[in-house]
């Protein structure tokens, strides 16, 4: 005869599974890297100085046409 098995254990670690192959998958389809965010908030930091740095004297962005 084999050992007894609480099912309920058996069933929580089955349901711990699935949700972390759920969010497995999540991370992969949705997920970014920090780096992968910071390059993205450099990259439009630097867009946005170069913008600026091209505006001439008394160019506001409401007087631009």
């Amino acid at each position: 005869m084999g050992k007894p098995v609480s099912l309920s254990k058996h069933r929580k670690a089955k349901a711990r599974l699935k949700k972390r192959a759920q969010a497995d998958e999540n991370a992969v389809k949705f997920g970014r890297t920090l780096a992968e965010k910071k390059h993205d908030t450099m990259r439009a930091e630097k867009s946005a100085r170069d913008l600026d740095g091209h505006r001439r004297d008394g160019d506001t962005p409401s007087n631009t046409p």
